[in-house]
């Protein structure tokens, strides 16, 4: 049964993920036996329960710990944990932010799979390139685990997508999804793309080019096994990687519009790209 625990002062240690360690320090908490994330809300902590993440405590406004049905389950779930309960004004405090459901948990990170086990199982996948904004990671799993792609693949200067706001934004769909990071061994763009191209991928930049490929043409819908290839949100793909693809793709757009956000973007070419599957 969880320990129930009143907090009342913020500089309470047991705080001390929730409300003083940046996301970098999380990652490394246990070094060097992995880190922690912060999950926040029932949906998404019931998701990241459901993948089998491992939760170590929980902080929880008082007021949903003693009437909300959702938290109380979710508590039940967790065993035998700390369950830290404050007033909603501290509660905010700690996170910097007002939240919508009082309830936010510690998990332990796990070892992420090997690029090839996850090419081996894939057939329609999203690769993010130096993608920095976490809403926008966020975003882009919540639209590849809705629209039917296979996994999510991620260059090393992405954003994590187990940060606090990737992990919120995503609502929990980061648990559904496989992903995982190139490793640095694997430099991109050569090393990836070729290590796509080996698992029989077709890999298709998402890029505004003068011979790119409408994102409804044949060859694109006809493809076995199909990698879409997005971009940073400030400058998109770099040439290397445009250059090494099979092909450059672009949704057609009007009124003088020449882009899109790379989470809306990544939206309309999963849906496109995935509906002939």
């Amino acid at each position: 049964m969880a320990s129930i625990i009143q907090v009342m002062d913020f500089s309470d240690p047991a705080l001390t993920p929730y409300a003083r360690l940046r996301e970098t320090q999380l990652e490394h908490y246990y070094e060097p036996h992995g880190g922690l994330f912060i999950a926040e809300s029932p949906k998404v902590i019931e998701r990241a329960l459901g993948a089998g993440y491992e939760p170590v405590s929980i902080l929880a406004e008082r007021r949903q710990q003693e009437s909300e049905r959702e938290t109380r389950e979710i508590i039940s779930r967790c065993g035998e944990i700390p369950v830290y309960t404050a007033e909603y004004e501290l509660l905010t405090r700690i996170t910097g932010f007002t939240l919508t459901k009082g309830l936010l948990c510690a998990m332990r990170r796990r070892p992420l799979p090997p690029a090839d086990q996850i090419l081996a199982k894939a057939s329609w996948i999203a690769v993010l390139e130096k993608v920095v904004n976490p809403t926008n990671i966020g975003a882009i799993f919540r639209s590849a685990a809705a629209l039917g792609m296979d996994a999510v693949l991620l260059t090393p200067d992405c954003s994590d997508p187990l940060y606090r706001r990737a992990v919120r934004v995503s609502m929990g769909t980061v648990f559904q999804i496989p992903w995982t990071i190139f490793p640095k061994e694997c430099a991109w763009p050569e090393k990836g793309l070729a290590l796509l191209k080996r698992h029989g991928f077709l890999t298709a930049a998402m890029a505004l080019k003068e011979k790119s490929l409408s994102i409804d043409d044949p060859a694109l819908l006809e493809a076995g096994k199909l990698a879409v290839i997005l971009g940073n949100e400030g400058d998109g793909l770099s040439e290397a990687t445009i250059n090494g693809c099979d092909a450059a793709v672009r949704i057609p757009m009007f009124h003088g519009v020449d882009s899109l956000n790379v989470a809306a973007a990544s939206a309309v070419a999963f849906w496109e790209l995935g509906k002939r599957r």
